[in-house]
């Protein structure tokens, strides 16, 4: 069997893709979690049932399928080809981030209207009887959220770490994406997927340390409050 040391400098190269599609996928996830969670927070008509209609697609669906169709379904239109938005399109990378960002916003929406709700309405309604505005009363009820979500949301980025492996069915060359090639070259399968999934995990598991230090810093924080 080939030394597996042999295969870590190549795997590594991967690295910063496999970081740049989840960095860029979170933060495009956000942005739509954040607007979504808005809608739904404010109910507006017709638009709060758009933004259900567009949570049920997303977490009802498998994220390779959504890959997939983003990246392999435009191309099925000239008209779209012969626009503007083909020269994005067709870039295997900025399909992977979209697909990514657009699963992330809908999961990561979910755990914020669920910590939204989490809120005591006693809060709010003391929050009211001080006098302070709807502005502030919302501040308020943002907060108290954020210290509740921190731990789901930790959950949420370790899965589109993960998730962003799903990049190189659409020839990414990510962590994954690269252990496929190294497979096809030497079949030493057991050692080069092995190696993939220890880069993996030491990655997942400074992500779930980095959230734990970030907790207990705003459950100090509540505390001091």
């Amino acid at each position: 069997m080939t030394d597996w040391l042999s295969y870590l400098p190549t795997l590594l190269q991967g690295l910063q893709i496999t970081l740049t599609i989840t960095g860029a996928g979170l933060l495009l996830g956000l942005i739509i979690a954040l607007s979504l969670t808005w809608v739904l927070e404010r109910n507006i008509p017709i638009v709060a049932q758009l933004a259900e209609g567009y949570l049920l697609l997303l977490t009802g669906t498998p994220l390779l399928v959504q890959i997939f169709l983003i990246y392999y379904g435009p191309a099925q239109f000239d008209w779209i080809k012969d626009s503007w938005v083909w020269a994005y399109l067709k870039e295997p990378m900025f399909c992977a981030i979209i697909a990514l960002g657009m699963n992330a916003g809908a999961y990561t929406c979910r755990l914020f209207k669920g910590a939204l709700d989490g809120v005591p309405k006693g809060e709010m309604l003391a929050c009211h009887a001080l006098g302070m505005s709807d502005w502030q009363t919302l501040s308020v009820k943002l907060r108290h959220a954020a210290r509740r979500v921190i731990p789901t949301y930790s959950n949420e980025v370790v899965l589109v770490l993960k998730g962003s492996s799903l990049a190189s069915t659409i020839s990414i060359m990510d962590i994954m994406g690269l252990a496929q090639r190294l497979n096809g070259q030497t079949y030493d399968t057991l050692v080069i997927f092995s190696l993939a999934g220890g880069i993996y995990l030491v990655l997942n598991g400074l992500l779930t340390l980095l959230f734990r230090i970030i907790e207990r810093r705003a459950l100090v924080f509540q505390t001091q409050e």
